[in-house]
C-alpha cells in the first residue's frame, strides 16, 4: 500500500495558479452572494428566503466592490518611472509636471502619466531601408526609396544620395503633445533641408565634401525641428552612400577615369617641374657665380700685371742694364725647360747643327751606362 504523505493540522487549502483562476474563484464568490445569500443560510430558514430579504446578498456585492475600488485607488496612486525615462503628467488633461526616474504618488482618474524614453538613440534612414530599424515603417516599395534618395545639384546633374538621421528626446512635452507624428515630420524635414543643401552645390562638391554637407544639413534640421518645437535633439547626420544614378554610372565613371589620369598627369608634370627647374636654375645661379669669379680673377690678375709692369719699369729707370739681364735670365730659366732640341745656327751655314738634346728621352740615353756584353 502507497504510503501517504502526512498532512499539516491546518489542513491544505487550493490555492489560485494564475490570474484566471483568481478571477474564476471572485466571480464565483460574486454568483454565491447573489444565490446562497454569502453561502451561510440557517438551518430553520425556507428554500428561496433570506434573513434580511434580497437586500443583504446586494449589500454584501456593494461592499466587495468599493473595496476592490478602493484597493485599484490606492494601487493606481503609485507609478514608477524607470531609469533613462521622464514621466508626463497631466491634471485634467492640461500639462502639470514632469518626474524623473523613482517612485511617485499621483491623483487617481485625475492624473494621467505618460512616460517618454530620453536616453535611447532613435534613427531614421533615407535612400535604404535597414530590415532592423524602426523606419521600416516609413518605408515603401524599391521605386519609392530610389526617388527618396534623388537630388539635383547646382549644375543640373541628377545624384543618389543615401544619409541617416539619429536624434534623441529632449523636450518630452513637446515631442508628446505638439506635433502629432513626430517622426514623420522629421522624415519630411530631413529629405526637405537635405536636398537645398545639395541644391545649392556642384556635383563634384557634393561627392568629396560629405562631411562638410552633413554639418550643413545637421546645423538647418536642427533649426528647422526647433521652430517646430519638436522636442527632439539631432545626434548625428551622416551620408552612408553618395553616388550618379544607375543609368549614368558608366559614363560617370569614364569621366572619373579621365579625370584621375589628369590628375596623373599633371602630379607628374610638377614633379617633373619641380625636378628639373630647380636645377636650372641653381645651374644658372652657378654659372653666374662663376662668371662673376672668373671676372674678378681676370681684374685682379690683370691689375697685379699692371702694378708688376709697373714697379720693373721704375726698376728699369733707376738700372737698365742690370734690369735688362735680370729679365733675360728669369724668361730663359722659363722658357729653357720646355725646350726639347737645342740648335746653333752659324753665319756661313744652311743647315743647323744640332748642338744638345735636352730632351728626356736625350738626357737619358746620354747619361746611360754602356754596357759591354751586349752586342
Amino acid at each position: 500500500m502507497a504510503s501517504q504523505e502526512p498532512k499539516p493540522p491546518w489542513g491544505r487549502r487550493n490555492r489560485p495558479r494564475g490570474p484566471e483562476e483568481i478571477l474564476a474563484q471572485l466571480l464565483k464568490k460574486i454568483d454565491d452572494f447573489f444565490n446562497n445569500d454569502g453561502g451561510q443560510r440557517p438551518p430553520s430558514a425556507e428554500p428561496g428566503k433570506t434573513p434580511g430579504g434580497g437586500h443583504g446578498g446586494v449589500g454584501k456585492v456593494a461592499a466587495l466592490m468599493l473595496a476592490l475600488l478602493i484597493a485599484l485607488t490606492i494601487y493606481g496612486a503609485f507609478y514608477k518611472i524607470n531609469p533613462g525615462e521622464v514621466g508626463v503628467v497631466l491634471r485634467l488633461g492640461k500639462f502639470y509636471n514632469k518626474t524623473q526616474p523613482g517612485l511617485h504618488v499621483k491623483i487617481p482618474y485625475v492624473d494621467a502619466v505618460t512616460k517618454v524614453d530620453v536616453e535611447r538613440t532613435r534613427r531614421l534612414e533615407f535612400g535604404f531601408r535597414d530590415s532592423d530599424s524602426r523606419a521600416a515603417i516609413l518605408s515603401g516599395d524599391q521605386q519609392s526609396l530610389e526617388m527618396e534618395s534623388l537630388s539635383l545639384t547646382a549644375d543640373k546633374n541628377v545624384i543618389n544620395v543615401e544619409w541617416i538621421v539619429q536624434y534623441k528626446v529632449s523636450d518630452p512635452y513637446n515631442f508628446l503633445y505638439k506635433i502629432k507624428n513626430v517622426e514623420q515630420a522629421i522624415h519630411d524635414a530631413s529629405e526637405s533641408v537635405t536636398r537645398r543643401v545639395i541644391g545649392n552645390m556642384d556635383f563634384d562638391y557634393v561627392l568629396s565634401n560629405r562631411e562638410l554637407l552633413a554639418g550643413d544639413v545637421k546645423r538647418e534640421l536642427q533649426e528647422l525641428l526647433n521652430t517646430l518645437e519638436a522636442g527632439v535633439s539631432l545626434v548625428t547626420v551622416q551620408f552612408r552612400n553618395i553616388n550618379p544614378p544607375d543609368p549614368v554610372k558608366p559614363a560617370f565613371n569614364e569621366v572619373n577615369e579621365a579625370d584621375q589620369d589628369m590628375k596623373r598627369l599633371v602630379n607628374e608634370a610638377e614633379a617633373t617641374y619641380n625636378k628639373v627647374i630647380p636645377k636650372a636654375r641653381g645651374d644658372a645661379k652657378k654659372n653666374i657665380e662663376e662668371s662673376y669669379g672668373y671676372a674678378a680673377t681676370r681684374v685682379n690678375g690683370a691689375k697685379g700685371e699692371t702694378e708688376r709692369y709697373l714697379a720693373i719699369l721704375k726698376e728699369y729707370k733707376n738700372a737698365p742694364e742690370v734690369t735688362r739681364r735680370r729679365m733675360y735670365l728669369e724668361t730663359m730659366q722659363a722658357v729653357l725647360p720646355s725646350v726639347k732640341n737645342v740648335y746653333v745656327m752659324t753665319k756661313g751655314h744652311n743647315a743647323p747643327l744640332p748642338f744638345i738634346n735636352l730632351s728626356e728621352k736625350g738626357l737619358t740615353q746620354g747619361l746611360a751606362p754602356k754596357n759591354d756584353d751586349q752586342p
